[in-house]
């Protein structure tokens, strides 16, 4: 009876079949509720040997894993009969004396308010057909998933490329792609993804002792931590040697095709990092610290928000503008409005040359070095996570620290459009549609609106985004104009950028909320989802042109 979650078969319940789910759900209540006659029966015995007194241990933490598991389907399964089924087997349990888990926090994010996020079974039909495709791939409703649905078009490229990434035919074997998920978001300490996907891992039948640390990983594995760490944190840095050392490590060489999924994995896992912590998802509910067997306290105070450098008190008791009034932040958006009038006007009447252009850019360049935060400190990473990547100090270091110059990447000699892609195409057939289809929508995407304006055209804006990201990266784009870049982004808004994109793990609630103060959560996700898919192509573009160098 001390088996865990692994004997429970939890497939059926992804079957669009409501039979099949029905008789998942019928095994599944017996199980649960065998283990609960077993505990009951241990604890009755009145005397027990310290072997019995472990056995019951271990039978508990088996059960309250499936208990916990329960709960996340009774609140995230898009499927009404299987929410419903999942809350009545729990209250049947919690009826025959045995604890039940308690959600923690206050839904997919701490940075926004549950009750501004979409509920799970009052989506409309073209929502659930979407959240239906994605527990049926997952055999879950994540969070990240919650979250980016304010931006459903969107949402929809995420998941199909994500699946394809992940599941569908293609040069890694499952359990590697999943590991090398992990190696990327533990390079930020992102727990809420390594977690996700040391299940994940086990579950396509991972060595569960790779997960002891990386040294116990395949050498080939173990390999790929150099680039992992460049990419993650100084992806300029990258050159053909890296590509070299991969593909002629003798028996533990990668192929070129191994060579392009796993860049690919890394850079989406890094971005996921960032969107991750950019936008403050909470932890799964059935992972740790989702969920509590511990009665509510008088107190709110979610022990979530003390590891993410949320537990200021004060903080937490001002509104989401902090000290600023309406009407200031008000002023704040009419301000910005009016840039872009007078920005556009100057676009209009007179364009700049190209050595001013060229100046422009290095300016904001070097200016982008001298961003950062005032909670700009040192993360030690918990042992947890850092054992699944080496050299844990290595994180983001500006260009020109230490004297060091690194020359500008000039998209016009290297692109995605007409370089990138095609190589990632050419190797791993299909994805590179689907990346290029998911960084049309984010760069484009738009309704129009800015904070409680509408009929506005925010291409100028969303560019001075994309641009500033790749600009922290040495990356260059000849026609465009760099002095936009500080007349549009405030330093509020700058220091979320720089910190989202290059220390993820150092975000916190008070930088969400001071910039744009005015506006919507939907739209500070869109200027999330801009981010990640910037960042992505930034690393992108140094790989592969380290791995068409290394081919030429």
């Amino acid at each position: 009876m001390a088996e865990g979650e692994n004997e429970v078969r939890w497939d059926g319940l992804c079957s669009r079949d409501s039979t099949t789910r029905e008789t998942a759900l019928e095994n599944i209540r017996q199980i649960i509720l065998r283990k609960t006659e077993y505990l009951r029966s241990v604890k009755e015995t009145p005397y027990r040997s310290s072997e019995a007194g472990l056995l019951n241990a271990v039978s508990l933490d088996g059960l309250n894993k499936l208990l916990a598991h329960l709960l996340m389907l009774s609140k995230r399964c898009p499927f009404k009969d299987v929410r419903e089924k999942s809350e009545f087997i729990l209250k049947s349990v919690q009826e025959l004396g045995i604890k039940i888990p308690r959600p923690l926090g206050h839904g997919p994010s701490r940075f926004i308010p549950e009750k501004e996020i979409l509920q799970v079974g009052s989506e409309d039909t073209q929502m659930h057909a979407l959240f239906a495709d994605s527990f049926a791939a997952l055999g879950r409703l994540d969070n990240i998933t919650l979250v980016m649905v304010f931006h459903p078009q969107y949402l929809e490229s995420f998941l199909k490329t994500q699946h394809y990434l992940l599941q569908m035919d293609g040069p890694l074997p499952l359990h590697y792609r999943h590991y090398i998920g992990i190696m990327a978001a533990a390079r930020h300490q992102c727990s809420y993804l390594v977690n996700l996907h040391v299940n994940d891992f086990l579950h396509v039948g991972g060595d569960p002792k790779w997960l002891n640390g990386l040294e116990n990983a395949p050498q080939k594995l173990q390999n790929l931590g150099e680039l992992n760490k460049v990419l993650a944190h100084r992806p300029w840095l990258i050159t053909k040697e890296h590509i070299e050392g991969l593909l002629k490590a003798e028996e533990h060489s990668w192929s070129l095709a191994e060579l392009v999924h796993a860049v690919v994995l890394l850079t989406h896992y890094h971005s996921l990092a960032s969107f991750t912590f950019g936008c403050g998802i909470s932890p799964e509910i059935h992972c740790d610290g989702g969920h509590t067997f511990r009665p509510p306290s008088v107190s709110n105070y979610c022990i979530c928000d003390i590891t993410n450098g949320n537990h200021n008190v004060d903080e937490m008791q001002v509104n989401s503008a902090g000290n600023i009034s309406v009407s200031e932040s008000f002023f704040e958006v009419e301000a910005l409005m009016e840039k872009m009038k007078q920005l556009q006007e100057c676009r209009d009447e007179e364009e700049a040359s190209q050595e001013e252009m060229a100046s422009r850019f290095e300016i904001e360049k070097r200016e982008s070095m001298c961003v950062f935060s005032s909670d700009d400190e040192e993360v030690t990473p918990a042992r947890d996570v850092s054992r699944h990547f080496e050299d844990t100090s290595y994180g983001y270091k500006d260009f020109s620290r230490h004297g060091m110059h690194v020359p500008t990447f000039r998209v016009q000699d290297y692109c995605w459009e007409d370089h990138g892609y095609s190589l990632v195409n050419r190797l791993y057939p299909d994805v590179g549609q689907l990346i290029d289809e998911k960084f049309h929508i984010a760069y484009n995407l738009t309704y129009n609106t800015m904070a409680m304006h509408k009929d506005v055209d925010t291409s100028m804006l969303r560019r001075a985004i994309w641009n500033y990201i790749h600009c922290m990266f040495g990356i260059r784009y000849d026609d465009y104009d760099y002095g936009e870049i500080n007349q549009l982004l405030d330093r509020s808004f700058k220091v979320y950028i720089k910190t989202v994109v290059c220390t993820p793990e150092k975000v916190t609630k008070r930088m969400y909320d001071s910039f744009w103060r005015q506006f919507k959560h939907s739209e500070k996700v869109h200027v999330n989802l801009l981010l990640i898919e910037a960042r992505m192509q930034a690393e992108l573009l140094y790989a592969l042109r380290a791995i068409t160098r290394y081919m030429t």
